[in-house]
């Protein structure tokens, strides 16, 4: 197993259309071979963005990455044309020893 920790910096009075957009993604994200399960987290104060974290669990780091480059995720994702993100979503992968 592997954990995939997704951040995201999302703009000023974007956080609802993030949030609605995050439920999309989490129905094919259930749905993709491989996955386990996944959580959205908001972050509290700091700075003028919302931080978001989506922590998911997979079977492999190749069934993430084997998502993340489907036809099911790029239908799901629409944060550039939502004008959503401050910035590139960063991902941190957590290998179980």
């Amino acid at each position: 197993m592997v954990t995939i920790g997704m951040n995201y910096n999302v703009l000023p009075g974007k956080e609802e259309v993030f949030e609605a957009a995050f439920s999309s993604v989490l129905d094919a994200i259930e749905a993709a071979d491989g996955h386990d399960h996944s959580r959205l987290y908001k972050g509290v104060g700091g700075g003028p963005n919302a931080d978001y974290l989506i922590v998911s669990r997979w079977g492999s780091e190749q069934a993430f990455k084997d998502f993340t480059a489907s036809a099911a995720f790029k239908k799901v994702t629409n944060w550039g044309a939502e004008n959503i993100l401050a910035g590139r979503p960063s991902h941190t992968t957590y290998q179980e020893d």
